[in-house]
């Protein structure tokens, strides 16, 4: 069976300066795996490869079998390849029930129709509901975005990725600045995920990561140092090393 996704030898170039250094990756399908580093890694760089803000300078994006790496990203957003971003993407102005419908209107093909109300379709309607409740939002459909406690917003935000119907989903820091009374309800909707869409978890919050992931992947100076179970990533020397400063004997 054909991973959810993959890289091959994928690298980026600026310049002189290597961003990302012949990566090759794997996702497997109903995949629970976090991608970790320090500041400095290559992680944004990667990400932005793998959904096509970037283009690489060799190297290859590959989707449920499919070579996409020379799509667009919208093109890669309609076959499954959808993200979240570290810092929210948001309308202030549109009320999570106008984020969710317009979510589901694009991927039903429906928002080219400008005559039409966002979510008028009551299928459209029946969906932003469903997707609503999951994320617990049904208490704050009809108010304006930018209102919104931060943690909800996040959430908001996950809803909204969630309703473009993801074979793989990226989560770039679904925490990132969320107070902590608010966290739970981040980790308990990230769990509650169905077992049919691969996440990827981009983050620097080692409780979330360890709590979350099944398998893990540091990205350190644009390259992949180490990948493997939690538990063996916790003890391996070299990660201890980039994160701890500790000395690697030998």
């Amino acid at each position: 069976m054909n991973a959810a996704l993959e890289t091959h030898g994928l690298a980026k170039r600026f310049g002189g300066i290597v961003a990302t250094n012949d990566v090759t990756f794997r996702l497997e399908r109903g995949a629970r795996q976090a991608l970790i580093g320090p500041n400095g890694a290559g992680k944004t760089t990667f990400v932005n490869l793998l959904t096509g803000v970037l283009t690489p300078s060799t190297g290859r994006v590959v989707l449920a079998g499919e070579d996409i790496t020379r799509l667009r990203p919208e093109a890669r957003v309609r076959r499954g390849l959808v993200r979240t971003f570290q810092i929210n993407q948001l309308f202030g102005d549109l009320t999570p029930l106008e984020t969710i419908a317009l979510a589901v209107d694009e991927r039903l093909g429906l928002g080219r129709d400008w005559r039409r109300r966002v979510g008028a379709v009551d299928a459209v309607s029946a969906e932003v509901e469903q997707v609503a409740e999951r994320f617990g939002l049904l208490d704050v459909l009809d108010r304006r975005t930018d209102t919104l406690p931060y943690g909800k917003q996040r959430l908001l935000e996950i809803a909204a990725a969630f309703a473009c119907a993801p074979q793989v989903l990226l989560l770039d820091e679904p925490a990132a600045g969320v107070p902590e009374a608010e966290r739970r309800d981040i980790l308990d909707a990230i769990a509650a995920l169905p077992a049919d869409v691969s996440v990827l978890l981009i983050e620097h919050d080692m409780d979330l990561v360890f709590s979350f992931a099944r398998r893990i992947s540091v990205l350190v100076d644009g390259g992949l140092l180490v990948e493997g179970e939690p538990e063996a990533i916790a003890a391996d020397s070299r990660v201890r090393a980039v994160y701890l400063g500790e000395r690697i004997d030998g």
